[in-house]
């Protein structure tokens, strides 16, 4: 003779919520009920049906993979971070290294297309021109008043406190890539010194989603911060 409890609704009418109510009080029903548990069946698929043991397994299967897939991607941004990490530390000890403000600028351009990547990338200074006519570094490099007209389409960019990701304007890739804007799909720029005071590095891809809104800007920021520290001291 059986010597199991009974649930006190077992006689009444009961809704769904109620049953969902005693479960969740009692958590060892099922324990306590192991022949009732093995018969239980749930839809499933195309009219058929599995043992309520058995979704609980594809549950928590289910639930094992998307703990496996967080896993792999949080390894993998830890692998990106100390990438980075290791770029700017490389950085830092070639800015440290450098003499004079050419050998400065040098050592930005080839960080910018060694060490990160980049498609096409340039430096913007505000000053007088004339007083850097002795810095060579092609295109990548470029001096220009604050108050210039060609600096409009970047007011707002200029007024703001931190990188700016994305894809810009006709104007905006006109002015920094010239004959290349055609194939920039995104840019990165990142201000140097507060609202952008010493000038700005802007750094270009072909891949329309490599810099984006939505992307984390704590590496492009501290990129920007180490370049005008390094530039302040010329």
């Amino acid at each position: 003779m059986s010597t199991q409890r009974k649930p006190e609704f077992l006689d009444q009418d009961i809704s769904e919520q109620a049953i969902q109510d005693y479960l969740e009080e009692h958590p060892d029903f099922f324990e306590r009920h192991k022949i009732l548990l093995g018969r239980l069946e749930l839809p499933h698929g195309a009219g058929g049906s599995v043992s309520l043991v058995e979704r609980q397994v594809s549950t928590l299967r289910q639930k094992e993979l998307k703990l496996e897939r967080q896993l792999k991607e949080l390894i993998e941004v830890a692998r990106a971070n100390d990438v980075l990490s290791a770029k700017i530390h490389e950085l830092t000890l070639q800015l440290f290294a450098a003499r004079d403000l050419q050998a400065c600028v040098s050592a930005i351009e080839q960080a910018m297309r060694r060490g990160f990547n980049a498609d096409h990338s340039i430096l913007v200074l505000f000053g007088d021109s004339t007083m850097f006519e002795d810095i060579e570094s092609g295109r990548f490099f470029r001096v220009v008043d604050r108050n210039d007209a060609t600096l409009g389409p970047f007011d707002t960019f200029l007024q703001g406190r931190g990188p700016r990701c994305g894809q810009v304007r006709d104007s905006q890739r006109e002015f920094l890539f010239h004959d290349d804007a055609e194939e920039i799909g995104s840019v990165a720029l990142v201000p140097l010194g507060d609202k952008a005071r010493i000038g700005f590095l802007a750094i270009g891809s072909v891949d329309t989603n490599r810099f984006h809104p939505g992307m984390s800007i704590d590496f492009l920021a501290r990129v920007g911060d180490l370049v005008a520290a390094a530039l302040k001291r010329y």
